[in-house]
């Protein structure tokens, strides 16, 4: 079923040549039908290869979807231009008066500062608070994972050694959460991080379940009594993400690590493979599903 999303989106050109099915607002107005309305706050510098990644995984899904992409008014955007922005994006006051069925928050790259030394920490926690009777799922991702621990449950973070960059194993540890639902015991999801979370903090806090995790990367998806999801990771990204990230990084004169298990050989040369974008996409379509449309009110 097709995503309902703004005429000036430019991505609506990209996602059409790759036989996605993106309807304008014109065309949704003539559809005697009930949307969920899907809020993004995207906290990532490059809007439009975030905006392409989740909307290829909202897509997946049988229900008809309108995507808001929601700003920030207290950060100074850099890297994206403010046209772009006051077409495509909505600031946080305009919609604070509504009712969303799912809201997505992106990772930011801001791991090694404090929480409350970034910037918009004040705005961004008063969104978290806002989600909480606004919203009946909230999908946070990797640093917004961290982020929302950390406000709503107090969970600390630490600074890795180095980057963990790459695809890496993860186990099922509560098969019985529909939210992994049809996925494998063992699978495969991608990483691209400074920064990890007390596993000690998780555990002792009864409102929390990791739902599964990995030897090499910790807790990866986190689960609360609320039927909110913290994946902290990247199951968005798509085959090349790693990739230009290593490109960029090496670039700066950074000397990355090559990403662990994502080149053939460790041969950056050569193509990347997949071995995540199936569980990727059975992760959002079981987070639409059984997180928020089994679960919102027909109206608001």
């Amino acid at each position: 079923m097709p995503l309902r999303l703004k005429e000036t989106l430019p991505v609506i050109e990209k996602l059409k040549k790759e036989n996605i099915f993106a309807m304008t607002e014109e065309r949704a107005e003539h559809q005697d039908i009930r949307q969920l309305k899907i809020a993004v706050l995207n906290l990532m510098p490059d809007k439009e290869s975030t905006e392409l990644q989740l909307l290829r995984l909202l897509s997946n899904s049988p229900l008809q979807i309108e995507v808001t992409f929601i700003r920030l008014v207290t950060h100074q955007y850099k890297n994206t231009p403010a046209s772009y922005l006051l077409n495509n994006y909505q600031p946080f006051y305009r919609i604070e008066g509504k009712y969303f069925d799912g809201l997505i928050i992106t990772g930011a790259p801001v791991e090694k500062l404090e929480y409350e030394d970034v910037d918009y920490w004040g705005e961004l926690t008063s969104i978290f608070e806002w989600s909480r009777l606004h919203v009946t799922s909230t999908l946070y991702l990797c640093w917004a994972a961290q982020a929302g621990l950390y406000y709503h449950y107090g969970v600390s973070k630490f600074e890795l050694d180095k980057k963990l960059s790459g695809i890496f194993r993860h186990t099922v540890r509560d098969p019985s959460n529909e939210l992994l639902r049809g996925i494998d015991k063992n699978f495969f999801a991608p990483h691209s991080r400074y920064t990890g979370i007390s596993r000690e903090d998780i555990d002792k806090n009864s409102k929390l379940t990791v739902a599964a995790d990995s030897e090499e990367t910790g807790a990866y998806i986190i689960v609360d009594d609320d039927g909110n999801v913290f994946v902290n990771g990247h199951p968005e990204y798509d085959l090349y993400r790693l990739s230009e990230e290593y490109i960029r990084d090496t670039d700066k004169g950074l000397l990355p690590d090559v990403p662990k298990n994502y080149f053939p050989d460790d041969d950056p040369d050569k193509e990347p493979q997949s071995c995540w974008l199936s569980t990727s996409n059975l992760l959002f379509t079981n987070w639409l599903n059984y997180f928020v449309y089994q679960i919102t009110p027909y109206e608001f």
